[in-house]
Protein backbone atom coordinates (compact mmCIF):
# COMPACT_ATOMS: atom_id res chain seq x y z
CA UNK A 1 0.00 0.00 0.00
CA UNK A 2 1.96 3.48 -1.10
CA UNK A 3 -0.08 6.13 0.61
CA UNK A 4 0.54 10.19 -0.07
CA UNK A 5 -0.38 11.93 2.92
CA UNK A 6 -1.58 15.81 2.37
CA UNK A 7 -2.85 18.38 5.00
CA UNK A 8 -2.04 21.90 5.71
CA UNK A 9 0.21 22.43 8.88
CA UNK A 10 -1.41 22.01 12.42
CA UNK A 11 -4.16 19.61 10.45
CA UNK A 12 -3.15 16.99 12.45
CA UNK A 13 -1.07 15.14 9.49
CA UNK A 14 1.66 14.12 11.50
CA UNK A 15 -0.48 12.43 14.53
CA UNK A 16 -2.54 10.67 11.83
CA UNK A 17 0.93 9.86 10.15
CA UNK A 18 2.16 8.02 13.73
CA UNK A 19 -0.82 5.91 13.65
CA UNK A 20 -1.01 4.79 10.08
CA UNK A 21 2.97 3.65 10.48
CA UNK A 22 1.89 1.67 13.40
CA UNK A 23 -1.52 -0.05 12.23
CA UNK A 24 -0.41 -0.90 9.34
CA UNK A 25 3.14 -1.14 9.60
CA UNK A 26 4.42 1.27 6.89
CA UNK A 27 7.72 2.87 7.11
CA UNK A 28 6.60 7.17 7.65
CA UNK A 29 8.70 8.64 4.76
CA UNK A 30 9.44 12.66 5.67
CA UNK A 31 11.70 14.62 3.39
CA UNK A 32 13.20 16.27 6.84
CA UNK A 33 14.14 13.33 8.05
CA UNK A 34 15.73 11.66 4.76
CA UNK A 35 17.65 15.17 4.42
CA UNK A 36 18.56 14.63 8.20
CA UNK A 37 19.92 11.15 7.59
CA UNK A 38 21.87 11.73 4.25
CA UNK A 39 23.51 14.67 5.85
CA UNK A 40 24.37 13.07 9.15
CA UNK A 41 25.27 9.79 7.61
CA UNK A 42 27.98 11.83 4.38
CA UNK A 43 26.34 10.50 1.60
CA UNK A 44 27.00 12.17 -1.93
CA UNK A 45 23.30 13.64 -2.05
CA UNK A 46 24.04 14.79 1.85
CA UNK A 47 26.98 16.93 0.93
CA UNK A 48 25.05 18.51 -2.00
CA UNK A 49 21.94 19.32 0.31
CA UNK A 50 24.39 20.22 3.08
CA UNK A 51 26.32 22.40 0.82
CA UNK A 52 22.58 24.47 -0.19
CA UNK A 53 21.56 24.72 3.32
CA UNK A 54 24.28 26.08 4.67
CA UNK A 55 23.88 29.29 2.14
CA UNK A 56 19.78 29.52 3.27
CA UNK A 57 18.55 28.23 0.27
CA UNK A 58 16.16 25.50 0.43
CA UNK A 59 16.48 22.66 -1.57
CA UNK A 60 15.55 22.08 -5.26
CA UNK A 61 13.55 19.78 -6.59
CA UNK A 62 15.77 17.85 -8.82
CA UNK A 63 18.01 17.21 -5.95
CA UNK A 64 15.02 16.63 -3.25
CA UNK A 65 13.01 14.20 -5.61
CA UNK A 66 16.57 12.03 -5.97
CA UNK A 67 16.39 11.73 -2.28
CA UNK A 68 12.90 10.08 -2.31
CA UNK A 69 14.04 8.05 -5.14
CA UNK A 70 16.83 6.69 -3.35
CA UNK A 71 14.91 5.93 0.18
CA UNK A 72 12.30 4.51 -1.74
CA UNK A 73 14.40 1.79 -3.18
CA UNK A 74 15.37 0.72 0.47
CA UNK A 75 13.60 -2.46 1.33
CA UNK A 76 11.67 -1.72 3.79
CA UNK A 77 9.52 0.24 1.01
CA UNK A 78 8.65 -3.10 -0.68
CA UNK A 79 5.75 -3.58 0.63
CA UNK A 80 4.76 0.15 0.56
CA UNK A 81 5.10 3.70 2.21
CA UNK A 82 3.95 6.76 3.93
CA UNK A 83 4.81 9.98 2.47
CA UNK A 84 4.10 12.81 4.41
CA UNK A 85 5.62 16.28 3.25
CA UNK A 86 6.34 14.58 -0.18
CA UNK A 87 5.10 15.46 -2.91
CA UNK A 88 5.27 19.52 -1.89
CA UNK A 89 4.19 20.88 -5.79
CA UNK A 90 3.27 19.68 -8.67
CA UNK A 91 6.41 19.12 -10.36
CA UNK A 92 7.20 16.96 -7.42
CA UNK A 93 3.53 14.89 -7.95
CA UNK A 94 3.93 14.38 -11.38
CA UNK A 95 7.79 12.98 -10.96
CA UNK A 96 6.31 10.89 -8.28
CA UNK A 97 4.08 9.72 -10.32
CA UNK A 98 6.34 8.02 -12.96
CA UNK A 99 9.07 6.54 -10.35
CA UNK A 100 6.45 5.01 -7.91
CA UNK A 101 3.14 6.44 -8.03
CA UNK A 102 1.01 6.12 -4.90
CA UNK A 103 -1.94 4.24 -4.75
CA UNK A 104 -4.26 6.40 -2.73
CA UNK A 105 -3.81 9.90 -2.01
CA UNK A 106 -5.57 11.03 2.15
CA UNK A 107 -6.09 14.57 2.09
CA UNK A 108 -7.04 15.77 5.89
CA UNK A 109 -9.25 18.49 5.49
CA UNK A 110 -10.07 21.47 7.90
CA UNK A 111 -10.68 25.44 7.74
CA UNK A 112 -7.70 27.69 7.36
CA UNK A 113 -9.05 29.80 10.25
CA UNK A 114 -9.83 27.13 12.66
CA UNK A 115 -5.83 26.10 11.69
CA UNK A 116 -4.22 29.34 12.58
CA UNK A 117 -6.25 29.77 16.11
CA UNK A 118 -5.20 25.64 16.51
CA UNK A 119 -1.69 26.80 15.83
CA UNK A 120 -1.21 30.64 16.86
CA UNK A 121 -3.14 29.25 20.36
CA UNK A 122 -0.15 26.55 21.18
CA UNK A 123 1.77 27.33 24.23
CA UNK A 124 5.28 25.65 25.07
CA UNK A 125 7.07 25.44 28.72
CA UNK A 126 10.99 25.54 27.91
CA UNK A 127 11.42 24.42 31.87
CA UNK A 128 9.48 20.74 31.48
CA UNK A 129 8.93 20.43 27.86
CA UNK A 130 4.92 20.52 28.32
CA UNK A 131 2.82 21.67 25.69
CA UNK A 132 -0.62 23.44 26.39
CA UNK A 133 -3.29 25.47 24.25
CA UNK A 134 -5.30 28.40 25.59
CA UNK A 135 -8.60 26.86 24.67
CA UNK A 136 -7.79 24.38 27.25
CA UNK A 137 -5.48 26.40 29.75
CA UNK A 138 -6.90 30.01 28.84
CA UNK A 139 -4.35 32.95 28.33
CA UNK A 140 -2.48 32.07 31.33
CA UNK A 141 1.78 32.86 31.24
CA UNK A 142 2.28 30.46 33.84
CA UNK A 143 3.80 26.47 33.48
CA UNK A 144 -0.01 24.70 34.51
CA UNK A 145 2.99 21.93 35.48
CA UNK A 146 5.87 23.69 36.82
CA UNK A 147 5.33 27.06 37.22
CA UNK A 148 7.68 28.18 34.17
CA UNK A 149 7.63 30.86 31.58
CA UNK A 150 4.78 29.78 29.07
CA UNK A 151 6.45 30.58 25.15
CA UNK A 152 5.20 30.69 21.73
CA UNK A 153 7.40 29.27 19.77
CA UNK A 154 8.96 30.90 16.97
CA UNK A 155 6.89 28.84 14.50
CA UNK A 156 3.49 29.58 16.12
CA UNK A 157 3.76 32.95 16.32
CA UNK A 158 1.11 34.72 13.83
CA UNK A 159 3.39 36.04 10.94
CA UNK A 160 5.12 32.82 10.80
CA UNK A 161 1.76 30.48 10.74
CA UNK A 162 0.34 32.89 7.92
CA UNK A 163 3.58 32.17 5.93
CA UNK A 164 3.44 28.73 6.03
CA UNK A 165 -0.31 28.41 5.10
CA UNK A 166 0.55 31.38 2.32
CA UNK A 167 2.78 28.80 1.18
CA UNK A 168 1.01 25.85 1.71
CA UNK A 169 -2.40 27.53 -0.93
CA UNK A 170 0.67 28.15 -3.34
CA UNK A 171 2.09 25.52 -3.56
CA UNK A 172 0.42 22.03 -2.43
CA UNK A 173 -2.86 23.08 -2.40
CA UNK A 174 -3.01 22.45 -6.51
CA UNK A 175 -1.88 19.01 -5.98
CA UNK A 176 -5.61 17.89 -4.43
CA UNK A 177 -6.52 19.05 -8.08
CA UNK A 178 -3.97 16.82 -9.58
CA UNK A 179 -4.98 13.64 -7.42
CA UNK A 180 -8.25 14.14 -8.05
CA UNK A 181 -8.20 14.11 -11.28
CA UNK A 182 -6.02 10.43 -11.39
CA UNK A 183 -8.98 9.44 -9.18
CA UNK A 184 -6.41 8.76 -5.87
CA UNK A 185 -8.13 11.44 -3.87
CA UNK A 186 -9.86 10.90 -0.45
CA UNK A 187 -10.76 13.75 1.70
CA UNK A 188 -10.69 13.38 5.46
CA UNK A 189 -12.70 15.90 7.82
CA UNK A 190 -10.04 16.51 10.14
CA UNK A 191 -12.13 18.69 12.28
CA UNK A 192 -12.85 16.10 14.57
CA UNK A 193 -11.69 14.39 17.31
CA UNK A 194 -7.91 12.53 16.72
CA UNK A 195 -9.44 8.67 16.64
CA UNK A 196 -12.61 9.51 14.84
CA UNK A 197 -10.29 11.15 12.11
CA UNK A 198 -8.25 7.86 12.10
CA UNK A 199 -11.44 5.92 11.99
CA UNK A 200 -12.18 7.18 9.20
CA UNK A 201 -8.85 7.21 7.33
CA UNK A 202 -8.94 3.10 8.41
CA UNK A 203 -12.41 3.07 6.79
CA UNK A 204 -11.01 4.27 3.55
CA UNK A 205 -7.82 2.41 3.80
CA UNK A 206 -9.69 -1.23 4.37
CA UNK A 207 -11.59 -0.73 0.84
Amino acid sequence: MKIVLLGAPGSGKGTQAAFIKQKYNLPHISTGDIFRDNIKNNTPLGAQVKSIMDTGMLCPDDLTIEMVKDRLRKPDCHNGYLLDGFPRNLFQAESLNRFDAPDIVINIEIDLNKIRRRITGRRSCPKCGGSFHIDFIGDVKECPNCKGQLIIRKDDNPETVKERLAVYERQTKPLIDFYESKGKLVNIDGDKQIDEVFAEIVKVLEK
